[in-house]
């Protein structure tokens, strides 16, 4: 019974590492272009995630506004340390499943410079699917963060 044990906690152990390895290469493919390997964006083109996902995992609703910025996309003006930029968020939805979205979501909270806030949980497959099932605009999600006033 003992070793049953430790094969269950050997295969838990190893499942997370591989779920982290799965974040951290679905970022690599499908954000690290723009945001940068490291999240450090570029400059007066793509916002930084570093130090960033932290700041908006903080605010109320911030955690649902993640994950509608990956499904549907940002359209607009934004601030992020200071510095404005003008871009456009794709919207990842369509190409990504629930499970990748959670995975990447889940990988940006936890690195490049992030700390997530007391009590932080893992974004799960269900989650993400339950906010697709909204259909939002890139317009829409950018309201939802003017209303986090970021």
């Amino acid at each position: 019974m003992r070793f049953k044990g430790w094969v269950y906690a050997l295969a838990v152990f190893g499942l997370g590492l591989s779920l982290a390895q799965t974040g951290q290469a679905l970022y690599g493919q499908y954000c690290a272009s723009c945001h940068q390997a490291n999240g450090q964006g570029l400059p007066g083109t793509f916002p930084p995630l570093a130090g960033h996902v932290q700041e908006i995992l903080a605010q109320k609703d911030g955690r649902t506004y993640l994950i509608d910025v990956i499904l549907f996309g940002l359209q607009g003006s934004i601030q992020v340390k200071g510095q404005t930029y003008n871009g456009q968020m794709p919207a990842w939805g369509p190409q990504l499943k629930d499970g990748e979205i959670a995975a990447i979501l889940n990988y940006i909270s936890t690195n490049l410079g992030n700390t997530p806030p007391k009590g932080f949980k893992a974004y799960t497959a269900a989650e993400i699917a339950k906010e697709r099932a909204k259909k939002l605009t890139p317009d829409k999600v950018y309201a939802l963060r003017k209303s986090l006033k970021l």
